[in-house]
């Protein structure tokens, strides 16, 4: 069993100040580099310069930052103001919690729970409850067409998403996080789980929103789609929340296919970063490079495609697992 960095702490609270600080200190710089290079790299795949303002462009999005802490929060009479209120908070507290759920490395872990996948996919479905308040409560023809798009392809995609974490879950013989990473020695489970992983990696890009699979929030038809009616740092809320899911996505992924930590020479946090960010590169490349889908084709992908992969793979890990 890994140590509980936790019990450093004597005092509970302090633990629990001590771990959101942690948390946002880390969620706040993380959102601000993402911006700064998927801006870079889109200049890079689109032939351009990007950000330029400072040292590579960095004070850009600081500069950025502040204008969006300076906006003023306009809320039109017409919204319902509990749920138009409470969405932007919704959205953006189960990251906190699902943060301390990765083991970083063998040793530096925040909470290792013997269910931590049951308890990942539970919390992390609370964002798109945020995202249909939001939509509902800005009683906005466009803010509500992107929520029910957003339900409709959470809904759609978390179902290939979950039957790929099925195989892993069945090989490691664990739910636990740290057990599953722990479980891939010498092979990690993407070269024995290759079909699960690329189903993973497409349904979690859905899952987050991201081009190709960015209906939700299609410009060319919905204005904003869910956030339209959203100003200041209520929308920024929305965007910090987007680039924090995709550490988390991109976090499950490392530990279900990747190893977590393992690798050579380096230290455990650091291998586990490198496998990370390099997910967050290639979904960020997927979004410069696929057209988005129409409404009716990711869906049909989804239910067509991913779903009877998933099936199919799942069938044949068991039968596999139980010749073993």
């Amino acid at each position: 069993m890994p140590s509980n960095i936790l019990h450093f702490f004597d005092n509970f609270w302090l633990a629990i100040g001590a771990t959101i600080a942690i948390v946002m200190a880390y969620l706040s710089v993380n959102a601000i580099m993402l911006i700064w290079l998927e801006r870079k790299l889109a200049a890079r795949i689109q032939r351009r310069i990007g950000p330029t303002r400072g040292p590579f462009g960095l004070v850009q999005q600081i500069f950025d930052m502040v204008k969006l802490f300076s906006k003023e929060l306009i809320t039109p009479d017409h919204v319902n103001r509990v749920l138009y209120l409470i969405a932007p908070v919704m959205i953006f507290a189960p990251v906190m919690a699902l943060c301390t759920l990765f083991p970083i490395s063998a040793t530096w872990v925040f909470h290792d729970y013997s269910v931590a996948v049951v308890l990942l996919l539970a919390i992390s479905g609370v964002n798109i409850l945020a995202i249909f308040f939001a939509g509902w409560g800005s009683n906005n023809k466009y803010a509500l067409l992107g929520a029910v798009r957003a339900v409709a392809q959470n809904i759609s995609y978390e179902i290939p998403l979950i039957l790929s974490i099925i195989p892993i879950v069945m090989m490691a013989n664990s739910l636990s996080l740290y057990g599953i990473a722990d479980a891939q020695t010498g092979v990690p489970y993407v070269l024995l789980q290759p079909i699960a992983a690329i189903i993973f990696i497409i349904s979690a890009t859905a899952e987050t929103n991201r081009a190709p699979f960015d209906i939700p929030e299609a410009e060319s038809e919905l204005v904003a789609g869910f956030h339209t009616e959203y100003s200041g740092m209520r929308f920024g809320m929305f965007f910090f929340a987007e680039y924090s899911n995709m550490i988390i996505v991109c976090g499950l992924a490392t530990v279900l296919f990747l190893g977590g930590w393992k690798g050579p020479y380096l230290p455990g946090p650091v291998w586990f970063f490198i496998k990370v960010y390099a997910l967050i590169i290639l979904m960020m490349w997927f979004r410069w490079t696929f057209p988005r889908l129409r409404f009716d084709q990711l869906m049909k992908f989804a239910w067509m495609v991913l779903v009877p992969l998933a099936l199919i793979n799942l069938l044949i890990t068991t039968f596999v697992l139980k010749l073993i």
